[in-house]
């Protein structure tokens, strides 16, 4: 069996179009639909139904699904424990992460590392919920930095995913002093509803957690603007439009705002922040070292200390 046509029927399939399948293998669109093409005759099953655009997997494309990624992810298993073996002590880690835990962690951590394990290169790329963890099954990293929330959120089985808890991430609303928000460094999300808020994208793992703390509250949030990059929520909380909820692992320093922890029935708001890793892979010599040496610098670098309200 050809490893190009499982590899392509895992890609199409989540990408969900042809096309965006394309640009993410970077091959032509015509040799894609021949290889699914191909693919449906050697298995002799429908693998996609075609709705409005959109290739929508069958019953029997999404029961083949996993078994492709297992194939797929033992493949690059043999291919790196020969590589780990050879290199022992020496190599690449590929880590993804999201765009404010690499602003807020590995700006800094990186220098340090590098400094006690000279011959280990991070390879660091940036991803946000559900593509962590597809990035993971499809052996494209090693570890992943999320919160653990996040395999109860994204539809899948991730029974082979394990987890290096790293720090507790508080939830935070940022806002400008004009603002009356909290008190004691503090706001119950209840309150939040009624200003005006800056969240970040439903793309965010953070997000659907803030949605479902809203739900628990019985609370309708004032959304004002989504967006994917963290810095802009701040830039407009500073400037007046509103009340930025941003995971603590974010720098908020740079920014002229107050903060406060965010509170649901007087208990903080909060997620853990982990590394995960599939264990059906092997993963090199220097990754413990990597999750322990990450785990002790986010003790030092995280705790935010909150300007009173």
């Amino acid at each position: 069996m050809d490893l190009r046509r499982l590899r392509t029927f895992v890609t199409v399939a989540e990408q969900g179009t042809v096309s965006k399948a394309a640009l993410h293998l970077r091959t032509a669109q015509p040799a894609l639909s021949r290889q699914i093409l191909d693919l449906e005759e050697e298995l002799g099953v429908r693998l996609f139904d075609r709705v409005r655009r959109r290739l929508v997997l069958t019953s029997e494309g999404e029961q083949l699904l996993g078994d492709c990624r297992t194939v797929l992810g033992a493949v690059s298993s043999l291919g790196d424990r020969a590589q780990h073996l050879r290199r022992g002590d020496s190599g690449i880690l590929r880590v993804a992460a999201t765009p404010q835990t690499i602003e807020g962690v590995f700006a800094t951590f990186l220098s340090r590392h590098a400094e006690r394990r000279p011959n280990v290169q991070i390879k660091l790329s940036e991803a946000v919920g559900a593509n962590l963890l597809g990035m993971l099954e499809r052996g494209e990293i090693d570890l992943a930095i999320a919160l653990v929330g996040l395999l109860r959120e994204v539809k899948g089985d991730y029974r082979t995913i394990e987890s290096f808890d790293l720090a507790p991430i508080a939830f935070l609303a940022a806002y400008p002093a004009s603002l009356k928000v909290g008190s004691g460094g503090t706001v119950d999300i209840g309150r939040l509803a009624s200003y005006p808020l800056l969240l970040l994208s439903s793309s965010f793992y953070v997000r659907a957690t803030f949605d479902a703390a809203c739900r628990l509250a019985g609370v309708k949030p004032d959304v004002f603007m989504e967006s994917s990059s963290p810095q802009a929520l701040l830039a407009l909380a500073e400037a007046g439009h509103g009340v930025a909820v941003v995971p603590s692992v974010l720098p908020t320093n740079r920014y002229r705002l107050r903060i406060a922890r965010i509170t649901h029935r007087r208990k903080p708001l909060r997620e853990t922040l982990a590394v995960l890793w599939d264990k059906r892979r092997a993963l090199p010599p220097y990754a413990r070292d990597f999750c322990e040496s990450l785990a002790a610098h986010m003790r030092e670098v995280l705790p935010h200390k909150l300007t009173s309200s």
